[in-house]
C-alpha cells in the first residue's frame, strides 16, 4: 500500500458500551500528538450529557488527548441528556441529527489534518439517525475500523458478531484490540484471545492491560502500553507515514 492511498484515519468502535473505546481513542490521540502529528478527532454524538451546552466527558476527553483547537461543534456536533443511543435520545429531545451534514463535517476534518480518529456510540448496530446506523456513518466516511472489546465472559461472541456485521456491509478492519486485561484473570480472560484469533481472519492488534486512576491518567497509560504494543507494526499501514519518524 503506497503512502497515497494509505486511510488517513481509524473509525473507533466497540463490541458493545462501556468497553473503554473512548479511553482508546484518546490514547491513540495522545500518543499521535505527542509525535506532533496532527490528529483530528470527533464523537459525532455523545448521550448522557448533563449539559448539552458543554461537551460530554466522551468528546472533551478527546479533544484534550489531541490538543485539538477544533471547536466544540465540530469535535461533538450532537450533544444528548438521555443516556439512549443518539437517535432514540435525540427523538426524545425534540432533536433532529442532520446525519448528511454530520458526514460532511467529518469529511471536513479528515481532509484538514494528517490523521483523524473519530469515536462511534455504541457499537455498529447502534440507531444513529432515523433508520441509519453507526455503521452506516462509519461507511459513508470510509475510515477502517478498530474494534475495541472487552476480555471477559461474552466476548467472543460479541466480537465475532461485530467483526461478522463488518465484513457483511463491506466496512474496512484495521484490526481488534483486547481492553482491559486484569492482572488476574478468569479462565474466560486466560482464553479470550487465543479463541478469538482461531475464529477470525481479522488481526488482533494486541492486549491492554486494566489502568487506574482519573480518565486522562488512564489515558496516558493505555498511550504507553500502545506505543509499547509488539503488535503495533499491524497498525501501521494506518497510522501516518511520518508516525514511525518523529
Amino acid at each position: 500500500m503506497s503512502a497515497a492511498e494509505t486511510p488517513q484515519g481509524l473509525f473507533i468502535t466497540g463490541t458493545d458500551t462501556g468497553v473503554g473505546k473512548t479511553l482508546v481513542a484518546a490514547a491513540l490521540a495522545k500518543l499521535l500528538s505527542e509525535r506532533h502529528i496532527n490528529v483530528g478527532v470527533m464523537k459525532p454524538a455523545e448521550s448522557g450529557v448533563d449539559d448539552p451546552r458543554q461537551l460530554g466527558a466522551d468528546a472533551k476527553l478527546l479533544k484534550w488527548a489531541a490538543d485539538s483547537p477544533l471547536p466544540d461543534a465540530q469535535i461533538c456536533p450532537y450533544r444528548l441528556r438521555a443516556p439512549l443511543a443518539p437517535a432514540v435520545a435525540a427523538a426524545k429531545e425534540k432533536i433532529r441529527i442532520d446525519y448528511s451534514n454530520l458526514v460532511q463535517q467529518a469529511q471536513q476534518i479528515i481532509s484538514d489534518h494528517e490523521f483523524t480518529l473519530i469515536e462511534g456510540a455504541g457499537g455498529l448496530m447502534t440507531p444513529l439517525a432515523g433508520g441509519l446506523l453507526m455503521a452506516d456513518f462509519a461507511r459513508a466516511i470510509g475510515l477502517p475500523l478498530l474494534v475495541v472489546c472487552r476480555p471477559d465472559l461474552g466476548t467472543v461472541n460479541h466480537t465475532l458478531l461485530t467483526l461478522f456485521s463488518a465484513r457483511n456491509m463491506d466496512l474496512p478492519t484495521a484490526g481488534y484490540l483486547i481492553n482491559n486485561m486484569p492482572v488476574r484473570k478468569t479462565a474466560a480472560e486466560e482464553t479470550a484471545a487465543h479463541t478469538l484469533a482461531s475464529l477470525t481472519s481479522e488481526e488482533l492488534v494486541g492486549i491492554l492491560g486494566a489502568v487506574e486512576g482519573d480518565d486522562r491518567r488512564k489515558v496516558a497509560q493505555l498511550a504507553e502500553q500502545i506505543a509499547a504494543l509488539p503488535t503495533l507494526s499491524l497498525l501501521a499501514k494506518y497510522l501516518p507515514t511520518a508516525f514511525a519518524e518523529r
